[in-house]
């Protein structure tokens, strides 16, 4: 007679209070770390609030009235008068030129007739990322690894799972004891998505021990199931080939399978109710701060054929961020397709706050919802500006930026981009030219290199550049366009003006020669200037392709250390393209 057998499911105790007392403890150590890059930080962000004025900028939108700002000490430039000698064209020419591009107002009425207004010098005060003697270990930490991942990413990786492993595995085995994993996994949740980066997979001993149909059955075990399917949907749409080609797809898998995952592991075992509350704690603040954070106005969408992209004009948003910072952009309407209005995109914003224009966007046709959006405007009838269309926008923001870095407080100031990349330039530009005629800012020397394709693209953005070039009084702009396109005819194209601080050439950027250019004109002009401008350090702000911001660290690297010292020193800020 044949001896019956029962099968008891093996149930994993994951209230052990050993194993959760050490991932508790754990997660205090990582938090405490933590803590202590953020205490690093402190000295600079104080300096960032030297004025009451940026307790609130950088945080939330808001609308002004515009001030036409009155350069300090001296007359201001004549705009036109220059503009006019320079390139042999009269006012009117230049605003019709202004007109067709839709991408400037010529401020001529804010500089006609200026009066001479006497001005305190009030300069940022300049903290470095590091003290001097650690600049070479800081150099070695931006070394590349492979494109877009350099030395100090890879160390912080690489502790961070080390951490891990002991949690997982200290007098234990995650095949023995699968408790211990589940609540490493668990307690990492909060960390995950506050940092917004993938999820750890757990392995359960009965699914590798032959027990799965039994176990299966009770109800727990479901939830832990659908728990595991839910993260592990996560993990998978993570992946680059998701992130990079099919975001729509992407993110809401993310917030359906997020939504999934955290009632399902309660579910799964209620003793982790406070990992759990802490999840929804995070993930629910940060839509609140995005309701906030979030403005419906009417904006104008006009076309930039020469570009290839799309100029997004909101006039009557015009404070609250900072230059370098984004928005993330839904346009509310079905013209960019039955369910178009639900994604939000970001983008950098081109202007500078509590201006005359407000918050001004270049949107590049490279993708679906970018290029419906290129073809509304494109079909779009004309307004008293020109052609354009108005939509009803959802602008959400800002964020990102330079974080605690003050662009006004270096000695000198870099900004390498490409492509659409420039609207960070022409953004982070504009603010410190306003900061030095206002006796805020520490720069004597701008130099932006933009890189492009067609040489053609320069001119929506020409009478931009000439306006910059014209309205820095006291700080000299230094402008190089390189186009990497042959023309269709295979002739050389001529600089649309003749200007000596407006260069256009062929081929990609010697970013080390620039770089090195750049140097000797932020020494001889701070040797120059009052001691209370001494060297503070030089700037490199980068916006474009992965491939881009390696090439600028790898310059940067390279640079002679005797200079680089005598500026005081070289502080990288990264916006690449990609998720």
């Amino acid at each position: 007679m044949p001896s019956s057998r029962t099968i008891t499911p093996v149930t994993p105790s994951l209230s052990s209070p050993r194993a959760e007392n050490l991932v508790f403890h754990v997660t205090l150590f990582l938090l405490s770390v933590i803590g202590f890059f953020v205490l690093l930080r402190l000295p600079r962000a104080f300096a960032r609030f030297w004025r009451p004025s940026e307790w609130l900028t950088g945080h939330i939108f808001w609308h002004t009235s515009f001030r036409p700002q009155r350069a300090r000490g001296v007359y201001a430039k004549n705009l036109a008068g220059n503009y006019s000698s320079e390139t042999g064209s009269t006012s009117e020419t230049k605003q019709a030129a202004s007109d067709d591009s839709h991408t400037l107002y010529v401020h001529d009425k804010n500089n006609k007739g200026q009066q001479q207004v006497q001005t305190e010098f009030n300069l940022p005060p300049h903290i470095a990322t590091c003290p001097a003697f650690l600049q070479r270990l800081v150099m070695l930490h931006r070394v590349r690894i492979s494109p877009g991942f350099s030395v100090s990413q890879a160390v912080i990786m690489i502790c961070y799972f080390a951490t891990l492993i002991y949690a997982g595995c200290y007098k234990s085995s995650p095949f023995s004891d699968p408790v211990r994993a589940g609540w490493v996994a668990v307690s990492q949740l909060p960390i995950v998505i506050a940092l917004a980066t993938k999820n750890n997979i757990i392995v359960y001993k009965w699914s590798i021990g032959g027990t799965f149909q039994a176990s299966i059955s009770t109800p727990h075990i479901i939830w832990g199931l659908v728990g595991l399917v839910a993260l592990d949907c996560i993990f998978f749409f993570s992946l680059s080939f998701w992130r990079n080609r099919y975001h729509n797809i992407m993110l809401p898998v993310h917030i359906i399978g997020l939504v999934i995952a955290i009632p399902a592991i309660w579910m799964h075992k209620p003793s982790t109710m406070r990992w759990m509350c802490a999840c929804i704690g995070i993930y629910g603040f940060d839509h609140v701060c995005r309701f906030i954070k979030t403005r419906i106005s009417t904006a104008t969408i006009r076309p930039l054929p020469e570009m290839n992209s799309t100029r997004v004009e909101v006039p009557y948003i015009n404070g609250g961020w900072r230059a370098g910072q984004h928005v993330r952009l839904r346009v509310l309407t079905f013209g960019l397709g039955w369910f178009g209005w639900t994604e939000a995109h970001p983008f950098t914003i081109a202007s500078v706050a509590d201006g005359e224009e407000g918050i001004i966007l270049l949107v590049k046709k490279s993708g679906r919802w970018t290029g419906r959006l290129y073809d509304m405007a494109k079909s779009s009838g004309f307004t008293e500006a020109g052609q354009g269309r108005r939509v009803k926008v959802m602008v959400e923001g800002p964020y990102g930026g330079p974080c605690h870095s003050i662009f006004a407080s270096y000695s000198a100031a870099v900004f390498i981009v490409g492509g659409s990349g420039i609207t960070f330039a022409l953004s982070a530009i504009q603010d410190l030219i306003r900061e030095d005629l206002g006796g805020r800012s520490r720069v004597k020397s701008i130099t932006l290199i933009w890189s492009i394709q067609d040489p053609s693209a320069l001119h929506p953005l020409l009478p931009r550049l000439m306006s910059m070039i014209q309205e820095s009084v006291y700080t000299p702009i230094h402008i190089s366009v390189h186009y990497t396109r042959v023309s269709a005819n295979g002739t050389k194209p001529r600089p649309p003006v003749a200007h000596p601080q407006l260069m256009l050439s062929s081929g990609r950027p010697q970013i080390l020669k620039s770089l090195q250019a750049a140097l000797a004109r932020a020494v001889s002009l701070v040797e120059d200037a009052r001691d209370e401008r001494r060297v503070s350090g030089m700037l490199v702000g980068v916006c474009g392709p992965v491939g881009l911001g390696d090439d600028v660290s790898k310059a940067v690297a390279t640079v002679d250390p005797s200079r680089r010292d005598q500026v005081g020193g070289i502080e990288i800020h990264e916006e690449v393209f990609g998720l």
